[in-house]
């Protein structure tokens, strides 16, 4: 199987000589956001009432939809070897959080189910199969894959769908109950069981057509709308196999290759899906300023005016909150470009971060919302529907358990041969939006043993200079967060490693979720130390900076270090700032159409 690397074009340059890439996604962002427009006007297609008449009836979005093809969102979806637009995941990162901002659902159904499904196809298939996806998604065809597995609690490699051998290929017999988009799909990427045990050679993938295959040996299964609570009118189609001849030709890859290629590829699909989920929190964090400067929020809503104070600093921390999060995961996104052998770790401390800290940054905003979140319309109503989207997102091979047996086995070699020993990472992978070397699928790796992110923070903190109050304390949350790492590694190399079989210590989950949150205060200080005060002088600001790891210490357990009154003040600016002058409030913090 050739590389899509080997066919990749030389990337495009821009006048003045960096890559097409940075030049390009601003003006695809603009392009995009202009083109859904103000979410709060009611005539508007992909507009709240709009998005939310459909999840109510538990149907696809038909208007929003035809918002994005007017738009060629598929493009964003195929490499551009192949004919469309994609050459960077963070390029599709920052044209994607539109939509998600928006609508979760919108944006998981429309297009990175197709995407997730795709990067299969992209690493393993054929040149005809590549060829053969590129053009149905040009062509604005969907994709689907199915591997949730809901009997055992998502564990992918537990496959109730089996493959054994038949004439000219295998015979498929087996269900999946949830298949996103499969209604709707020309190509449905399949993970199923070709070999017994739970090994590495156990799992297969498939590219198949669904409409050739033959009928009475495959059906599309239907769930009930009730039964659905999250993701509405996308979540509601599963798939059956019947002793389903499938032809050898529709394998991705060698039999056996199943589950290396889709540990591969969640490192693409857990890091780009939990970063679109920031944008939810953006939309939650808008409407909460809504409400708390007394704006209307929804028809029919009532509500007494919140203490100005609480709701100001209540503003602030989930903006800190938003701004923590996104850290990691811009910081994972780049470095799928400049660090790929080490993205195995970054996309699974993402993905596990996402439910421990946006979900509880939703909640804390609801709090600001008060009755209000009752409403079932307008900005309310969507913030309400990303209460019930977000945690769907989170579930399945991309859940925290997941994640953490992702990151787990790998933290004794970590201890032993990274930690305070590995070289720092790039400057480039903290600066959001900056140029970036190609990508490629084949530079990717399960694990190689090293962690730059986490050599980061001691670097950073020695040069952290200590002139004002706001240095100082953060100076000394940096320092903690480095005592933190060297607990850790500590902790790791006295307890017995975790083994493939058999129970784990359940101190080795409590020293994931730690690890987490000290990637997540690397990613904050080389965010901050690398930013350009000439570009954005707030992400060059040590407030920010400072209340976001003393936000990390406070779930660490470090309680000690008191934040300045000022940080939070300087913060809350910046709040009322992207709001009347409509940004993002995201590290990319681009313009926006409402």
């Amino acid at each position: 199987m050739s590389s899509l690397s080997t066919i990749t074009e030389p990337v495009r340059r821009s006048e003045g000589g960096a890559p097409a890439q940075a030049a390009t996604a601003r003006e695809r962002v603009r392009r995009i956001e202009a083109l859904l427009g103000d979410p709060a006007e009611d005539a508007n297609p992909s507009g709240y009432r709009t998005l939310l008449d459909a999840d109510r009836a538990a149907v696809i979005c038909d208007p929003a939809e035809a918002v994005l093809d007017s738009f060629g969102m598929n493009e964003e979806f195929v490499p551009t070897a192949l004919g469309g637009r994609f050459d960077s995941p963070e390029t599709l990162l920052q044209v994607m959080r539109a939509v998600f901002r928006r609508d979760v659902g919108l944006g998981m159904g429309y297009g990175m189910t197709s995407f997730v499904a795709a990067n299969y196809v992209w690493m393993r298939g054929t040149a005809v199969q590549r060829r053969t996806l590129a053009g149905q998604l040009l062509n604005g065809s969907k994709a689907a894959i199915a591997q949730h597995e809901t009997a055992h609690t998502n564990d992918f490699v537990r496959s109730q769908v089996r493959g054994t051998p038949g004439p000219g290929g295998l015979s498929v017999t087996g269900g999946k109950p949830v298949v996103n988009n499969l209604q709707r799909a020309d190509t449905l990427v399949l993970v199923l069981r070709t070999a017994e045990g739970h090994g590495s050679g156990c799992l297969s993938a498939l590219m198949l057509a669904p409409d050739e295959l033959p009928p009475g040996r495959f059906e599309v299964t239907r769930r009930p709308s009730a039964d659905v609570v999250g993701l509405r009118g996308y979540f509601s189609t599963g798939a059956r196999f019947t002793d389903c001849p499938v032809p050898e030709a529709a394998l991705l890859g060698p039999v056996g290759s199943g589950v290396a290629t889709s540990l591969l590829s969640f490192q693409m699909s857990r890091t780009l899906v939990a970063s679109l989920a920031a944008a939810a929190v953006d939309t939650g964090l808008r409407t909460a300023l809504l409400a708390g400067r007394g704006q209307d929020p929804g028809p029919g809503v009532h509500n007494k005016a919140p203490d100005p104070h609480s709701t100001a600093a209540t503003l602030a921390r989930a903006f800190i909150d938003l701004l923590l999060y996104d850290s990691l995961a811009v910081v994972a996104t780049r470095a799928l470009h400049l660090r790929p052998a080490e993205t195995s770790l970054y996309s699974a401390a993402v993905r596990s971060l996402l439910p421990k800290v946006l979900r509880d940054t939703l909640h804390d905003l609801a709090g600001v919302l008060g009755s209000q979140i009752y409403t079932r319309e307008g900005p309310v109503g969507v913030f309400q529907k990303h209460l019930r989207d977000l945690p769907i997102v989170s579930l399945g091979h991309a859940g925290t358990a997941a994640c953490q047996a992702t990151i787990m086995p790998q933290l004794p070699r970590l201890a032993r041969r990274s930690w305070f020993v590995d070289e720092e990472a790039p400057a480039a992978m903290f600066r959001p939006g900056a140029p970036l070397p190609p990508f490629a699928y084949d530079r990717l790796a399960l694990t190689d043993g090293r962690d730059s992110l986490s050599a980061s923070l001691p670097a950073a903190v020695a040069g952290l200079p200590a002139a004002d109050p706001v240095q100082r304390v953060l100076r000394t949350l940096g320092e903690r967060m480095v005592d933190e790492l060297r607990d850790l590694r500590r902790r790791v190399l006295a307890l017995e490693a975790p083994g493939p079989q058999g129970t784990v210590n359940p101190a080795w989950f409590a020293l994931t979720d730690r690890y987490v949150l000290v990637l997540a205060a690397a990613a904050v200080l080389g965010v901050w130390r690398h930013s350009d005060a000439l570009s954005d002088p707030f992400l060059a600001d040590p407030a920010w900076a400072a209340a976001a790891l003393h936000r990390i210490a406070g779930r660490l357990g470090i309680r000690d270090v008191d934040l300045p009154e000022e940080c939070l003040s300087r913060v809350h600016r910046e709040v009322l700032t992207r709001f009347r002058d409509p940004h993002g409030f995201d590290l990319y913090n681009m313009p926006l159409a409402g």
